[in-house]
């Protein structure tokens, strides 16, 4: 199939003829939530991050000390909250407001 045989779907936000991978491609980029961290940095899935102030962790009886480095976090969708794993604490959930890119 060459390029010129692909749909055209009709956008109704820009009231354009757009090829439908066009289309599909701008909508996912829409709903993409950005994570920033404490300074500012973008975050993404796998990235390692370091605290930047104690944190107690509810339910786990553990403070985990400034300095700490989260390795491969993931995005959770909330622009604020990302998922990690941490040696003795299950589902550990971090705000971005608390942890540095590395």
């Amino acid at each position: 199939m060459a390029a010129d045989d692909e749909d055209y779907v009709y956008d109704e936000d820009s009231g354009e003829w757009l090829p439908a991978g066009e289309l599909a491609a701008r909508r996912a980029s829409a709903d993409a939530v950005e994570v920033r961290d404490a300074v500012g940095n973008l975050l993404a899935d796998g990235d390692s991050v370091t605290l930047i102030k104690d944190l107690d962790v509810k339910g786990a009886g553990q403070t985990l000390k400034r300095g700490t480095v989260i390795p491969a976090i993931r995005l959770t969708g909330d622009a604020q909250e990302i998922d990690c794993r941490y040696p003795g604490i299950k589902g550990l959930v971090l705000r971005a407001e608390f942890v540095r890119k590395r």
